[in-house]
């Protein structure tokens, strides 16, 4: 509550501006409501409300798109489900709920917020506009349910258009921005982790504090690298750009883990060519994490990969391992290298980096039947209310939670359970404000629109205040949201300012929250060992069909990406955080295999009969190993590829770098098993 007490009356200059234009977006989008004589323009309020919790310009263009798409969609749907099932009431009702189910489980699919929000506005449309028709059968005609999925797509689509304006033109604030903060704060905190992993004193506790931050943050990045393509021509080439630094950052971190567990784990193969190499590295990353300057940043790592270069040109070495580590150093510069430039392509477009694609979403059918369930369970009691009640405040029942439960989805319980309850405390908040502020203000006016604006304004100041800081912004939306339904401005007012009916729906909107808590907590979904095991086995079948894309790299980087932030999230909790370390060795094991594909074809073609057999041995060992268990079988794959490669040819050097990712793949495939048997005990 320090917070939020903060907020109000210490608030910053940026949550001031916030506020500002959230205020002149609501006023707006009334206005033009009101003139256009809409029944009920607060939908227009409640519109601009979710589009100002992010105010970029770009994330409130996209957002908008993703609202008047998912609007549209929701509207011509429920037109749809009411002409064909008019007469049929409760079969509407069932009809109505599969496709609450179906549009929440397809938000479950997909990462980006603006994306769920575009499935919660066609779930939540159809809604509105069937339950209204339905709440006043002796009127229902198909021009009545015409005029009503009009007034409603019309009402929402003013609401995101205002807002939209509003955002380019008072105070605008930029994605690109905030892009090369977070940006910057991510390439920082690798750095930092580089040194971290490289330190021979540095603790298991803070190697995985700072990785779960860089986990955090990129998941911010690749949050807005799809709304700053709305910003101007310049746009697509900084989203790409996005894309490419977490994908770099992601393979530092893998590359990294590597010498990290070596020098742990096991001192007898550190040589003193390696003790050098990660001396010098870690000096590299140290001043280049110190330094702010770009330019010396990069002359710096182009220093690095020089000295790596002259070294390996300059010494032959007759150890497989020496000469394997020696190239896994020339690949982490080659990383830091192209992250840097990614970074500066985020102010300056850079013509090489126009191709870097974006990370794919993991989708788990079984994550998203889930959340349909649930969000279908909570229609469904809404509607035996509704049916056995009669009363039209619980409609609402079936509205606001239908919404909140496709957007807190993703949250993890123990979060979810602070969210809904400070929710809860917003609805307590704007009913008491608005019984004893608004409404009796309205009340003894003229219902003209400027008495009207001025004594709604200070409440959405306030509530808008809450919505500008994380931590509050459940407050807000909590009070924000119900207070527009509770005083429902518009031009007739008379059914607001009956006590019965406002606190009625209040409490409609108080019961269908808790509901929601409820139904999150018995509808838990599947749990979180079955979903790291899905990911893992998804993981092995790419690591078998991985040298079947035309570009292996770019295609197994997009597809890991999103599965390793999961993977993060999910293992938080744990002590040893042996699935994190799981997973970074997954994406490196993909790299791995593609670079053995590479050297072997070079050196001896296609011909290789014991390449494939290697490659699902790869597969089968590190699926194995998830499960906690070991065998010998890669560790004969590899001597049966190394023996093919070794009679067909003469180059010793290539044939002892393979020799050497063998015993390093292998080495990681026994301590991998050993971290998740100990886990699992």
């Amino acid at each position: 509550m320090g917070i939020v007490f903060r907020n109000l009356f210490f608030p910053e200059k940026q949550a001031v501006i916030f506020a500002l234009k959230g205020v002149i977006a609501m006023a707006m989008s009334l206005a033009v409501a009101l003139f256009l004589n809409l029944d009920r323009p607060y939908w227009a309020l409640v519109s601009a409300i979710f589009l100002q919790m992010r105010p970029e310009s770009g994330l409130v263009v996209e957002k908008a798109i993703c609202q008047i798409v998912g609007t549209v969609i929701g509207g011509l749907f429920g037109i749809f489900l009411l002409t064909q099932f008019v007469s049929y009431p409760y079969v509407a009702l069932g009809v109505l709920a599969l496709w609450l189910g179906l549009n929440s489980a397809l938000s479950a699919m997909v990462r980006q917020a603006n994306f769920v929000y575009a499935f919660a506005m066609a779930a939540v449309t159809a809604v509105i506009i069937v339950l209204l028709v339905m709440a006043s059968p002796s009127t229902a005609s198909s021009q009545a349910v015409f005029d009503v999925a009009q007034a409603r797509v019309s009402e929402i689509i003013i609401g995101s258009i205002c807002a939209g304006i509003v955002s380019h033109l008072f105070w605008p604030v930029k994605v690109k921005d905030s892009l090369q903060k977070q940006a910057q704060s991510v390439i920082n905190q690798t750095l930092q982790y580089l040194v971290t992993e490289l330190d021979t004193e540095g603790s298991h506790e803070a190697r995985h504090k700072q990785l779960d931050g860089i986990m955090t943050t990129l998941g911010v990045v690749s949050e807005d690298s799809s709304a700053v393509s709305y910003e101007g021509p310049k746009g697509p080439g900084r989203s790409r750009a996005a894309n490419q630094l977490g994908q770099k950052v992601l393979s530092l971190l893998a590359l990294v883990q590597i010498f990290g567990r070596l020098q742990r784990r096991h001192t007898e193969l550190m040589t003193p060519a390696l003790t050098q190499l990660l001396d010098q590295l870690r000096e590299a990353f140290t001043r280049i994490a110190e330094s702010n300057d770009f330019d010396y940043c990069l002359e710096q790592v182009k220093v690095l990969r020089r000295d790596l270069a002259d070294y390996r040109a300059n010494n032959d070495t007759d150890v497989p391992f020496e000469s394997h580590m020696l190239n896994v150093g020339a690949d982490i510069t080659a990383d830091l290298t192209v992250l840097l430039r990614a970074y500066k392509a985020l102010e300056e477009r850079d013509s090489t980096l126009l191709n870097a694609p974006s990370m794919v979403t993991y989708r788990d059918p079984l994550a998203g039947l889930a959340i349909g369930l649930r969000t279908t369970v909570v229609f469904l009691i809404g509607a035996c209310i509704w049916v056995s009640t009669g009363s039209t405040s619980a409609l609402m029942i079936m509205i606001l939670p239908v919404i909140f439960s496709i957007m807190l989805a993703r949250l993890p319980l123990v979060m979810l359970r602070v969210v809904l309850k400070r929710l809860l405390i917003g609805v307590v908040v704007a009913t008491f404000v608005a019984i004893f502020f608004a409404l009796n203000l309205l009340s003894q006016s003229t219902g003209q629109l400027e008495i009207l604006l001025l004594v709604l304004v200070g409440p959405y100041f306030i509530g808008l205040l809450l919505l500008f800081d994380r931590q509050t912004l459940p407050y807000g939306l909590g009070f924000c949201i119900p207070f527009s339904i509770l005083v429902s401005p518009s031009r007739d007012m008379s059914r607001a300012f009956s006590i019965d009916y406002t606190l009625s729906t209040a409490m409609a909107i108080f019961a269908g929250v808790c509901i929601l808590f409820w139904v999150f907590h018995l509808i838990t979904g599947p749990s979180v060992q079955l979903l790291v095991h899905r990911i893992f086995k998804t993981t092995h079948q790419d690591l078998l069909d991985i040298n079947q894309q035309v570009s292996p790299a770019a295609w197994y980087n997009r597809r890991m990406a999103d599965r390793l932030l999961r993977l993060t999230n999910y293992d938080q909790g744990s002590k040893s955080r042996a699935i994190t370390d799981l997973a970074l060795t997954a994406l490196n094991l993909g790299h791995v295999s593609i670079r053995v594909r590479s050297i072997c074809e070079s050196l001896a073609g296609k011909q290789l009969a014991s390449l494939a057999i290697w490659q699902t041995a790869l597969a089968d060992a590190f699926l194995l190993a998830t499960k906690g268990k070991y065998n010998d079988h890669f560790e004969r794959a590899s001597d049966q590829l190394y023996d093919e490669l070794q009679a067909l040819v003469e180059e010793a050097n290539q044939l002892e770098a393979i020799q050497g990712m063998f015993l390093r793949i292998n080495l990681t495939f026994e301590r991998s098993a050993e971290s998740i048997f100990d886990q699992r005990r």
